[in-house]
């Protein structure tokens, strides 16, 4: 829970604000770009929600706050459950934002594919009932994709809970030794219900996307949407074992056709398919020129 003895530098005066626990991870400004903002060590409320909209938002970021660093000082029961109960989060058709993100995750955002053949979990949220129940409303989980080691937060919980399988790269094995479902090599491996595996070591080694209906990126750490530029971004600082490796998994996005980018880090969104490519290209020249400027 929230301190209010403890506000972090910055926050407007009001009801909403931000404590100095938390992890400056995104997830609130994601949710609620009018309220919050990045204030340097800390996110920080810059405009109090002035409408019932932007309080339920902002509310929906508290719910969702890794570190429970996110406080209200007015009791508003009803707003809270209203938030609760809105996740996972519909972001087209039957594409959701899970919500309740990890602070084993730093944050990751998790989502939800619904499908005939089976649903898709894409990393892991935060074990919580509500969320388990509501996803359990939606038909349960088949598959749990887990992009790469970093996000795997209560992945088990979730198996254990819906019997499901996990599929991890073999790179990435030791933070699920138990997972059903081992990916070996760097080949594209194709999976009913029109999804597609493509392993892209670069952030870790065994770093996995997972392409779903030629439509939808659920791109983990390998590439997010810059919400200030609104284009697609990487950067070195980033990557933990290889830029030059993580240049040539770019390299294989331009084979595929989609339209949204869903982050694990990073904001998400759509793009149209001629632009995703466009900025793709852009960006691998600029990934380049960021490599040599890194080597001096």
């Amino acid at each position: 829970m929230a301190d209010p003895a403890k506000t972090s530098p910055g926050n407007s005066e009001g009801d909403f604000f931000v404590d100095t626990s938390c992890i400056n991870c995104d997830t609130c400004r994601q949710l609620a770009p009018d309220t919050f903002a990045d204030g340097g060590d800390y996110s920080r409320v810059y405009k109090q929600p002035d409408s019932p909209g932007a309080r339920l938002d902002a509310t929906r970021a508290l719910i969702a706050c890794p570190t429970g660093s996110i406080g209200k000082r007015d009791s508003d029961p009803g707003l809270i459950r209203e938030a609760t109960e809105s996740f996972p989060l519909t972001i087209e058709k039957n594409v959701y934002y899970c919500g309740f993100n990890s602070a084993a995750s730093y944050g990751g955002n998790s989502f939800l594919v619904v499908h005939e053949g089976g649903n898709w979990l894409i990393d892991s949220p935060r074990f919580n009932r509500h969320l388990q129940e509501s996803i359990a409303r939606l038909g349960g989980i088949r598959y749990i994709f887990l992009t790469h080691e970093d996000d795997v937060a209560d992945a088990h919980r979730f198996q254990r809970a819906f019997q499901a399988e996990r599929i991890i790269h073999e790179k990435a094995l030791s933070a699920q030794p138990e997972a059903e479902i081992v990916v070996h090599g760097y080949d594209s491996l194709p999976m009913p219900g029109e999804f597609l595996i493509v392993p892209t070591p670069g952030h870790t080694r065994g770093h996995m996307v997972l392409l779903y209906d030629s439509r939808y990126l659920f791109s983990g750490d390998h590439l997010y949407l810059d919400r200030q530029s609104g284009r697609l971004q990487a950067h070195p600082r980033h990557c933990w074992y290889s830029w030059t490796e993580q240049i040539e998994s770019m390299e294989k996005l331009l084979h595929l056709d989609f339209q949204w980018v869903l982050a694990g880090h990073g904001d998400r969104g759509r793009l149209a398919e001629q632009e995703v490519k466009d900025q793709l290209r852009q960006l691998i020249i600029d990934m380049r020129g960021m490599k040599r400027k890194s080597a001096h």
